[in-house]
């Protein structure tokens, strides 16, 4: 399939900016007449449609931010959404949320719902289904016509755009050296599978402090739930039946708390026969019984840093392109789940 050409494009074969591609294509009196006629007849030959998703965010400034995030069962999606208002509403912006329910479909659809609602830039999180599927051609549509757009969380390397993440792999590392240190040998990981960044990442940095401290892998002993946002909990009872652990790593607080629960109806008790550590430290890590040990990701620090940068980009006048990503380091915040 060939391949469609975009602003982005044409600027670069021509060796000028995005800005004076999209002035001279609006025949604007800022251009001259040269380089107009040299854009327009590159653009012709090449068949150029511009993509009405990109002109409908560049052509209106109504101060909206559009968010899509993929669920609000987590607790940290919503404390992202906290962040990203306090800051933006400090500059004048207004943010509208969408969900995408884990759906690639439901996330193209808000996407195309929010540009023509007139928003000035995203801030996203990508689903589970973008992320499995592995398509980001709605991404790369609107970044290709220089419309701001910044990742946070679950993330993908193959749109160019700024992004803002927790070290996923430290967090991970920090959780599986603490129960190392408590004399934890037995350490089982709960995760979905890899094709979720998060997941992937913070499988990595379980494996990193294992492989740091001799300890072996154990597949028998990894548990991948098929969803981000429910545990399984026959497969759960199931693992703690067969499998003899004696610590615990979840990648959300979801699989921790529900991993618990389990265990504590089979007879376990927490901490002194298992230890239990989960990611996002949410209401239900303060609240479980006992409560969880937890890798706190800052969710609101995430969420202003976030519109702190599309913002930025929003109002910026210049017209280089450049990208960051912000890493912030995790923090492991210890309770009565593990041994202190």
């Amino acid at each position: 399939m060939k391949q469609k050409i975009t602003l982005k494009h044409i600027a670069k074969e021509l060796d000028v900016s995005i800005s004076t591609v999209s002035k001279a294509l609006k025949n604007s009196e800022e251009i001259s007449r040269d380089t107009k006629e040299k854009i327009q007849a590159f653009a012709k030959l090449y068949n150029y449609k511009p993509n009405n998703i990109a002109i409908s965010l560049k052509n209106k400034r109504t101060k909206n931010i559009g968010v899509i995030i993929p669920d609000i069962v987590h607790h940290f999606f919503t404390t992202v959404i906290r962040g990203v208002e306090k800051f933006a509403n400090s500059k004048g912006y207004n943010v509208i949320v969408c969900l995408s329910d884990e759906s690639f479909d439901k996330e193209v659809i808000n996407m195309e719902m929010l540009a023509n609602g007139s928003i000035d830039g995203f801030i996203m999180s990508l689903s589970s289904g973008t992320q499995e599927k592995n398509d980001y051609n709605h991404l790369k549509e609107v970044t290709e016509q220089g419309i701001p757009l910044v990742l946070f969380d679950r993330i993908t390397n193959q749109v160019e755009c700024d992004k803002v993440v927790i070290d996923d792999k430290m967090g991970a590392y920090l959780a599986t050296k603490k129960l190392i240190d408590q004399g934890r040998r037995h350490i089982a990981l709960i995760t979905t599978k890899n094709y979720l960044s998060v997941s992937k990442a913070r499988a990595e940095g379980y494996l990193k402090a294992l492989a740091d401290n001799g300890l072996p892998v154990n597949e028998d002993i990894i548990l991948k739930m098929p969803s981000m946002n429910i545990a399984d909990e026959d497969l759960l009872k199931s693992f703690f039946q067969e499998s003899k652990v004696d610590a615990v790593l979840c990648v959300n607080e979801i699989f921790a708390i529900s991993a618990m629960r389990i265990a504590k109806q089979l007879g376990v008790t927490i901490p002194e026969d298992v230890c239990f550590i989960g990611f996002t430290d949410g209401l239900l890590s303060k609240y479980a019984n006992p409560s969880l040990t937890a890798i706190a990701q800052h969710g609101e620090r995430m969420g202003e840093i976030s519109a702190q940068m599309l913002i930025e980009k929003i109002e910026s006048e210049n017209e280089e392109e450049s990208y960051k990503t912000e890493i912030l380091e995790p923090t492991l915040i210890e309770r009565d789940s593990t041994i202190n």
